[in-house]
């Protein structure tokens, strides 16, 4: 990933908390039959040794799992918030005219040896915790219990485990950190009128307004 160094991230803390916000990453990676991608639910351990570890799951019916069984090392891309930025937003464009559109951005791509799991007990597990990480915020979250023993028994032999040691982790958080303070600013304030005053993007490059 090309990463010039005003928009490197490289706070490991800071990554897994994207993984976690947005945790449905693109599996990549090279079989007999080239390169696939699937979008696929992760969840991030932190506690693990080095980087971390990720876990996720693939339907058995999904040829993917049979090419990253042995397979030295896959990617997994997560991307955060994202939005254009018009020149009209940007000081400079009133001062000079010399600007040209671009597009902000968050992302975290991970590298590392994949791991089939076929174990019940891991499987379940991975289940319950990545079911929990999503309805623990609902006024009456779901839980893998609640479904029939018997048919979460078939459905846990339909899923084939993947666990990632990760090896490297890079981050990169494009959000007009190149741009004078008054461009900035006009981000900021240009995302929050279109998107109203949540926005996230508007957030970062308010947040992370410092030129390298």
């Amino acid at each position: 990933m090309y990463q010039p160094p005003h928009f490197r991230e490289d706070d490991r803390e800071t990554q897994h908390a994207l993984i976690r916000a947005h945790p449905l990453g693109l599996l990549i990676s090279a079989g007999a039959g080239g390169l696939t991608a699937n979008p696929v639910p992760f969840l991030i351990d932190a506690d693990a040794a080095g980087p971390g570890t990720l876990r996720a799951h693939l339907a058995r019916a999904n040829a993917q799992w049979r090419d990253l069984d042995g397979l030295a090392e896959c990617l997994s891309v997560f991307r955060g918030p994202d939005a254009y930025v018009t020149p009209s937003w940007y000081a400079t464009k009133r001062e000079t005219g010399k600007v040209v559109p671009t597009w902000n951005y968050a992302t975290v791509q991970v590298w590392g040896r994949p791991r089939l799991v076929s174990d019940e007990a891991w499987l379940r597990r991975q289940i319950d915790d990545l079911t929990r990480a999503q309805e623990a915020s609902r006024a009456e979250p779901w839980s893998v219990a609640d479904a029939p023993p018997a048919f979460t028994a078939v459905q846990l032999r339909a899923i084939v485990g993947i666990e990632i040691a990760i090896t490297r982790i890079a981050g990169k958080w494009k959000v007009s950190q190149n741009r004078p303070e008054a461009d900035r600013a006009g981000v900021a304030a240009g995302l929050r009128h279109e998107a109203g005053p949540d926005d996230a993007m508007a957030g970062l490059v308010a947040a992370r307004g410092v030129r390298a």
